[in-house]
């Protein structure tokens, strides 16, 4: 059963749910309006398989609190300071989906890593919108999803589990941490040869220009036919098999 936990970072708290026990930890960072929550069926496999699971809350999602000055680089630092007090062992592998893997990349070079891995994430924002619109998108964007039979009916994919937990992750979700990230400067960061880089394919968020340069600069590109965004849930099975370096063939508790 996962257990919540409060790490400090300075004035702030990163919400954490601790699951599972094992020499390897995994750190799992969620998209956009997700939470910790949206992991739920990941942790649970990876914890069946003799895994230590930290799902973070990044700032303005899930329980952790909201920052209206919110920016990438101050959520890296957030993300930084709570691995510190909760992991600082190694070996620690990393998975950031959509901007959660933007927040890993800008952190990476400052965690002990052994393994990154970015699900479906160019690793980049583009700066300079107007705060406001963004703000008004957003809000508009999160009273849909706060709605569990909207989420099914529009991703028919989603299991009941998954409608229900993205809902109470929209409702928890805050419009103006989000806009504040989009309406400053420009963010981009490239893993790091030796990431690897899951891709749905097609994919609206990594163009094939954009995996081609990672490739170029040593990413080891995997890609998952018919995914979407989210690609654990709708391929949870292709998700685990591409990734043997996080989930382990033969790790199954019992096996």
């Amino acid at each position: 059963m996962a257990t919540t936990t409060v790490c400090l970072y300075d004035s702030m708290r990163l919400n954490v749910i601790d699951s599972g026990s094992g020499d390897r930890t995994v750190l799992l960072l969620h998209g956009m309006s997700g939470s910790a929550e949206s992991w739920w069926r990941v942790s649970e496999e990876l914890a069946e398989r003799g895994r230590r699971v930290l799902a973070v809350d990044l700032p303005g999602h899930g329980l952790s609190p909201r920052d209206p000055a919110s920016t990438v680089s101050s959520a890296a630092d957030a993300l930084i300071e709570t691995v510190a007090a909760l992991a600082d062992e190694r070996p620690l592998v990393a998975m950031g989906h959509s901007y959660g893997g933007t927040v890993l990349a800008a952190a990476a070079d400052r965690l002990p890593l052994d393994t990154a891995v970015y699900v479906d994430t160019a690793c980049a924002f583009t700066g300079g919108a107007d705060r406001d619109e963004l703000i008004a998108q957003y809000t508009s964007d999160r009273r849909s999803r706060q709605d569990a039979s909207w989420l099914r009916e529009t991703r028919p994919f989603y299991s009941e589990r998954d409608a229900v937990v993205e809902a109470r992750a929209a409702d928890r979700f805050d419009p103006v941490t989000a806009a504040s990230i989009s309406s400053g400067a420009d963010v981009e960061h490239i893993p790091a040869s030796g990431s690897i880089l899951v891709r749905a394919d097609p994919s609206r968020f990594v163009a094939d220009e954009y995996a081609e340069r990672l490739a170029a600069c040593g990413v080891d590109v995997r890609t998952i036919p018919g995914a979407a965004h989210t690609v654990w849930f709708s391929h949870f099975d292709e998700f685990v098999t591409v990734l043997p370096e996080v989930f382990g063939a033969d790790s199954r508790v019992g096996a």
